[in-house]
């Protein structure tokens, strides 16, 4: 028989994966942009700057992924961490992976020439900041505590 026990599990205990949210919020806004559609830029500029723009987003995300590696601690939700990274983009910003995953957004949103994908952003935001930021920020204030904290006083959570 197992013993109940007070302690908290490991990990930020975020459920459903932080990519998936974007995901779903572009598929929502392709789907509306497919019925009403709503340009954002001129399809004349619209290929190339979505392009820099998702480009931009894959190299913040590999800069990130390497301090991840470098640190030896996961980027995975459900997994313990075992390092506060003040490096590289860290330095800039507490989530890198997430403006990664915005700036996506908004590159593919402008790629496709789609103002609904990009309208999908702020409630995508929403949902990241109320049910995956605030669990790990959480997370990582009764793991970590004033090392934390150190850092979350020192670098901006976006910019």
């Amino acid at each position: 028989m197992r013993e109940s026990t007070s302690a908290q599990p490991d990990h930020s205990g975020v459920k459903f994966p932080p990519p998936f949210i974007f995901a779903a919020s572009l598929l929502i806004g392709w789907v509306i942009h497919r019925k009403w559609p709503l340009r954002i830029v001129p399809p004349t500029v619209s290929p190339w700057l979505g392009l820099l723009l998702v480009a931009l987003a894959f190299l913040l995300a590999a800069l990130s992924f390497r301090e991840f590696f470098r640190a030896r601690t996961t980027f995975v939700p459900d997994r313990p961490t075992t390092a506060i990274i003040r490096t590289g983009p860290f330095g800039y910003t507490r989530n890198p992976l997430y403006l990664a995953l915005s700036l996506l957004q908004v590159g593919v949103s402008i790629w496709v020439n789609s103002a609904w994908m990009a309208f999908m952003l702020a409630p995508a935001l929403v949902v990241l900041r109320t049910r995956v930021i605030a669990r790990e920020e959480r997370y990582l204030e009764r793991k970590f505590g004033r090392v934390y904290l150190d850092y979350k006083a020192s670098v901006r959570r976006w910019l």
